[in-house]
């Protein structure tokens, strides 16, 4: 089906990527015959099954089974897994979407005695496994800014489409675990001289205390994801948003709160255009 289009979710997506070896028996024998028999998976094909669990009427809200998928990286002869949790992913976003949409918009996708029903299998679950957390967390239309903390400048990746081994544009950022996790720290602690408590800390905080949970030898992506596609070729090309990070972070270390506001200011803009994408027709 070569025709078919291009399944597209306008997310990001940050990703923490496990060596092999540091999953228990008996996953890490699962997760070795996964590779061994190249069933690795894309982004595309993630989307599609979680399509699908919303034809049936009434709704698949979060799958009965939990995915036995990955993403697969193989860096420096390592090779490094992803898993999909879609399950737990579900219930974390069904968390969320009450207040993302209107309460009419929201009872019609998913009919409250399904929500219901989903949240008393997570409660259920949670008992079982306290300790369980996702390793993707995703952000629609945006990339957080916290995020770009994580990330520099020099480990950017970009392909237009056509230049990959999937067509497809890409770009994103890949940072080993030891690194994310010294940035997080010195962006703490810059703006927490700098600036007083607020979201940025205290997601950057959260975001920190996710990472913590892995292997310190893992990997860390993130991903642009399906914003490529409405992002367009030359506002991708020129995206530098972990450079201004960088830099506003750079400066309000040497006291220099205008240059800070200046580099943040580029960098609200540049997203706030592609947010504003979501309402056009």
């Amino acid at each position: 089906m070569g025709g078919s289009p291009v399944l597209v979710p306008y997310a990001a997506y940050l990703r923490v990527y496990e060596p092999l070896a540091a999953f228990p028996e008996p996953e890490r024998t699962h997760w070795y015959r996964y590779v061994a028999e190249g069933a690795t998976r894309t982004a595309q094909d993630e989307l599609r099954q979680s399509l699908a669990d919303l034809l049936p009427v009434p709704p698949v809200a979060v799958p009965v089974h939990e995915s036995a998928d990955a993403f697969v990286a193989v860096v420096g002869g390592v090779t490094h897994i992803c898993p999909w949790r879609t399950r737990l992913r579900g219930w974390l976003a069904l968390e969320q979407v009450g207040a993302l949409l209107p309460e009419p918009v929201l009872d019609a996708m998913l009919p409250p005695v399904v929500r219901r029903q989903a949240a008393a299998d997570h409660e259920s679950w949670r008992e079982r496994n306290p300790d369980a957390r996702p390793w993707i967390r995703s952000a629609t239309w945006h990339v957080p800014v916290r995020w770009f903390a994580l990330v520099g400048d020099d480990e950017r990746e970009y392909e237009p489409a056509g230049a990959g081994e999937s067509k497809e544009p890409l770009l994103r950022y890949r940072t080993p675990m030891v690194q994310a996790r010294r940035r997080v720290a010195r962006a703490l602690r810059v703006l927490k001289d700098s600036l007083e408590e607020g979201p940025l800390i205290e997601g950057l905080i959260d975001v920190g205390r996710w990472l913590e949970e892995f292997h310190p030898r893992s990997l860390v992506e993130l991903d642009y994801g399906g914003l490529v596609h409405v992002m367009g070729p030359d506002r991708l090309a020129r995206d530098r948003s972990a450079a201004d990070v960088a830099e506003g972070l750079a400066a309000l270390r040497e006291g220099n709160p205008a240059a800070a506001g200046e580099a943040y200011e580029r960098l609200t803009e540049r997203w706030r255009v592609v947010r504003e994408l979501q309402f056009s027709n």
